[in-house]
């Protein structure tokens, strides 16, 4: 390590105080939001899946300010598994709370840490191995602030340290850029496939004698009237399936060392992508079902793919546009499908005796083929965004080390546009 990047105690420059003991009886669906141990989920912290305190609650909380939180706030997980793993609070416009058993860090001497720095360090593997190493507990993990503060951590000069925070901060900036705009594009797609194949407004429209606003050649696939069916009205013509007459639902395969491999096809199982593998299982792009778990999910993949034995990958018996079936899916409460296993798992049985209420072929083909490029762009910033997401995880360690200086570390970032 440099000689002037000398190490001193985290509680050098910044203390670590765990949250509120809220009550588990006092929390439901209404109120403030409180960020418990699982919503830290690295590099961030989750905050759509809170449980909720009401006002009366917070309002007889002695000085509760302390416990709010904050954009930018450090937080470490400090009971459970997950012991060490740090995140750092986004931005919002809600007032959240802190829970017991949950971290944040308060800095005490700004003359000698950046913040954001101090975040990039404890974020390190070696830091939150450290953390999980020094906590102690027979039935599970747990580690004080106490413990927390008496990490030995590089200290560069304040200037140094707010240089290195500024260029990892560039590279979250830009994946962080990525992230929203993909969600802006998601979320179009979705209000096109609601208004088209859920609300069925073009037939309503034409139903109604309006116009539908779409080219003549693509309203024309939409009928002007509905018929009753067991769902409700429904397009005429539009015929009412099970998706067992679909597709097949066929699982996933056993597979190791799926995270450590560089391989050419994305590995999924029932939670999304965790990895790559030389072969895929899937020949073709398509839909990945969760089997297993209290949480499954249901992704998209855009080209062939490996799926391990937690999921489900669906395979079409008749002709199908995947992106379609894949946003018809996401409606549907696959967590609520249960075989009755002691694991949670995915009823296939009931899965495929679902009713649909399936388009012709051709409307979804217009429907895929008018949002390829929004796709298109969202892959790209996916790619991307790993990519970045790579180059600051090798950066990190070599700049807090002193290993790289900073002006280098510049240049390189200057010579690839960013």
């Amino acid at each position: 390590m440099a000689d002037e990047y000398k190490t001193s105690s985290l509680g050098s420059v910044a203390n670590v105080r765990s949250g509120y003991a809220f009550r588990s009886v006092d929390m439901g669906d209404i109120g403030y939001p409180i960020i418990k141990i699982k919503n830290v989920v690295p590099p961030t912290v989750d905050i759509t899946d809170c449980d909720r305190v009401p006002k009366s609650v917070i309002e007889n909380i002695s000085n509760v300010d302390r416990y709010a939180i904050e954009a930018g706030d450090i937080l470490i997980a400090m009971t459970g598994a997950t012991v060490g793993k740090v995140g750092r609070f986004p931005l919002t416009y809600e007032r959240f709370y802190l829970n017991q058993r949950v971290g944040k860090v308060y800095l005490t001497a700004r003359s000698k840490a950046d913040y954001r720095y101090l975040y990039y360090v404890l974020s390190q593997d070696i830091y939150v191995r450290q953390m999980f190493g020094t906590a102690d507990g027979s039935a599970q993990a747990n580690i004080s602030g106490t413990q927390i503060e008496r990490l030995e951590i590089p200290f560069p000069a304040l200037p140094e340290q707010r240089a290195i925070a500024h260029i990892l901060g560039t590279l979250d900036d830009k994946i962080e850029l990525n992230r929203q705009m993909n969600e802006t594009l998601e979320a179009m797609a979705r209000a096109l496939f609601k208004s088209w194949f859920v609300d069925f407004d073009p037939v309503r429209a034409k139903a109604e004698g309006r116009d539908t606003g779409l080219p003549r050649r693509l309203a024309d696939l939409f009928p002007g009237s509905f018929e009753d069916s067991e769902l409700g009205p429904v397009p005429c013509g539009w015929h009412l399936r099970k998706w067992g007459d679909l597709i097949s639902l066929e699982y996933g395969k056993a597979l190791t060392g799926y995270d450590r491999e560089d391989g050419a096809y994305a590995v999924y199982g029932t939670n999304g992508r965790i990895g790559t593998h030389s072969e895929a299982l899937c020949p073709h792009a398509g839909i990945i079902v969760g089997r297993k778990g209290a949480y499954r999910g249901v992704h998209y993949c855009d080209a062939p793919f490996f799926v391990i034995d937690t999921a489900f990958y669906l395979a079409p018996k008749v002709p199908l546009e995947m992106r379609w079936a894949y946003y018809e899916l996401l409606r549907m409460d696959i967590n609520s499908m249960d075989s009755g296993s002691a694991i949670p798992s995915t009823s296939r049985k009931e899965f495929c005796g679902i009713s649909v209420v399936a388009p012709p072929v051709l409307l979804q083909q217009f429907y895929v083929e008018l949002l390829r490029p929004m796709w298109i762009r969202q892959a790209r910033n996916e790619i991307e965004s790993r990519t970045l997401a790579s180059l600051r995880d090798t950066l990190l360690p070599k700049l807090i080390s002193g290993e790289l200086r900073v002006k280098d570390a510049e240049r390189f970032l200057e010579e690839r546009g960013l």
